[in-house]
């Protein structure tokens, strides 16, 4: 039996972990898709990565499968999927997922706050 803790000791270990600061580094380029998992009211009340897509961790699976009738067209496999939430857990979740539906190179950006804090730049509404 898994506990919540074990699955995300397993994420964790699966999907890499960047810094804000490498993140950072990162946004704008065209081949790296910014992955916001926060639920809408979080993103409302702290804005988000500049760009980033968001999308529930509840819906990541829909959204990400091209076979789904809710696939974003905005996943693509050929780029690198930076994942971020509030604290870390559910970008760490969400990045295992995407590993595990095909999605070769995923990152763990952890918290919004840690974007935050390195001085990244917010987008609203």
């Amino acid at each position: 039996m898994k506990t919540v803790q074990t699955m995300l000791a397993d994420a964790e270990a699966a999907v890499p972990r960047i810094t804000a600061e490498e993140a950072r580094g990162m946004l704008g380029w065209a081949d790296v898709l910014f992955l916001d998992v926060r639920e809408p009211a979080e993103i409302a009340a702290s804005g988000k990565v500049p760009g980033a897509l968001a999308v529930p961790r509840g819906l990541i699976e829909f959204r990400a499968d091209p076979t789904s009738p809710l696939h974003d067209a905005a996943f693509d496999r050929a780029k690198t999927m930076v994942t971020y939430c509030a604290s870390g857990g559910r970008a760490a979740l969400a990045g295992k997922t995407l590993l595990e539906m095909g999605y070769g190179n995923v990152r763990n950006l952890g918290g919004f706050k840690a974007w935050l804090d390195a001085g990244g730049e917010i987008e609203r509404g």
